[in-house]
Parts: C-alpha cells; sequence; structure tokens
C-alpha cells in the first residue's frame, strides 16, 4: 500500500503534525490495517520533501499513543491494537483541540459552530 500524505506549508499547522494527523485518519477509516508496514523513515521524508528527524518524531508520537510499532526487522507497522480505536473518540479530541484553539482566539461557541458548519458545508 502506498502511503498518500501530503504535508501544506501554508496550514500553520506543524508539518509533523499534518503528517501524523492523516496516517491516524488512514488508520481509523481501515485504509491502513494492522500490520500494514509504513514507508521507512528516510523513504518517507525524501518523498514529502521534510527532515528525517520530523518523520521520526512522527514515528515516535504514533508509537507512544499505540497506533503503530517499531521492530528492527519488520519496521513500523500499524498495531494490532489500532484496529479497535473508536471514531467518535478520535473525533472528540480534535473537537477539543478546536475548542481550545477558539477560546485562546477568544471566539465564543455561537462564532466557533457557525465556522465549523461553515467548513463542514451544512445550513
Amino acid at each position: 500500500m502506498t502511503l498518500r500524505v501530503v504535508v501544506d506549508a501554508g496550514s500553520g499547522l506543524a508539518p509533523w503534525r499534518q503528517v501524523q494527523d492523516q496516517i491516524i485518519r488512514l488508520i481509523a477509516r481501515g485504509s491502513l490495517a494492522p500490520g500494514d508496514r509504513l514507508p521507512p523513515i528516510r523513504q518517507l521524508a525524501r518523498d514529502l520533501g521534510l527532515a528525517s528527524g520530523t518523520i521520526a518524531r512522527v514515528y515516535r508520537e504514533l508509537e507512544t499513543a499505540g497506533w503503530v510499532t517499531t521492530a528492527r526487522a519488520r519496521g513500523t507497522v500499524v498495531a494490532d491494537s489500532a484496529a479497535r480505536r473508536d471514531p467518535e473518540a478520535l473525533l472528540r479530541a480534535a473537537a477539543a483541540e478546536f475548542v481550545t484553539a477558539a477560546k485562546e482566539l477568544g471566539a465564543g461557541e455561537d462564532t466557533a459552530v457557525a465556522v465549523v458548519r461553515e467548513i463542514y458545508g451544512s445550513p
């Protein structure tokens, strides 16, 4: 399986976080299954135009959170436990981060909800 990850330099989100978030989404929706191998650090870094240390951080963070495991012989693979992740829990975590950012920017609840509705595309 080819890992399809895109880094948007203009997004305002750190590149390592963009890569991490995209890999988590791929695992959560089943596009990456338990046992699937992630590209070697140097290869993914080269493909994305990032430093190897950036991708190493992504893999460390994913391993710490239980999304992947790393073994010298097999490389970095999607962990068996990752398949049991609750997509709703992931959504709640993302929402919590958004709420924190909205509060830091001084936005009220109505404004934050309006922005979500606008981006989501619902009335």
